[in-house]
């Protein structure tokens, strides 16, 4: 069973998890390099299955018991910032699309509905409720 290191980052209000090398022991690495209250936790307990809302990821520590929390406003921030990287490229290729159209006096408006929906796509993440719900999303 695998340890590692978890505190808070004051910072950004997010988790830091510091994975020893295995060279120095972990309980060393906690004295030595990390602040006051990171804890050796194993590794299992941490929630594997969200990694890709791990920034959004929150712990809290009470009576040396630690819990890992998502924070779903979070998640729905990371979504957002996902999507608008998805569909950049989209929206250029619309744009494209669109000069053609002008150019050939063909209709645009299917393009311009096209637009609109890629435009648009950063709202869905606000009526979403469940972490899947946010990481099914795409454009």
């Amino acid at each position: 069973m695998a340890q590692v290191i978890i505190y808070k980052n004051p910072e950004a209000n997010n988790v830091i998890v510091c994975t020893p090398s295995g060279i120095i022991p972990i309980e060393e690495v906690l004295a030595r390099d990390c602040p006051p209250g990171a804890i050796i936790v194993d590794e299992e307990t941490l929630p594997d299955q969200h990694n890709d809302f791990f920034d959004a990821w929150e712990m809290t520590i009470e009576n040396n018991t630690h819990s890992i929390s998502i924070n779903t406003d979070t998640a729905r921030h990371i979504t957002k910032r996902r999507l608008r990287v998805e569909r950049e490229p989209l929206l250029a290729a619309q744009d494209i699309l669109f000069q053609r159209a002008l150019e050939s006096n063909s209709d645009t408006s299917a393009i311009v509905a096209e637009k609109q929906r890629l435009r648009d796509i950063t709202k869905l993440p606000d009526n979403v409720s469940t972490l899947e719900e946010l990481r099914n999303l795409s454009c």
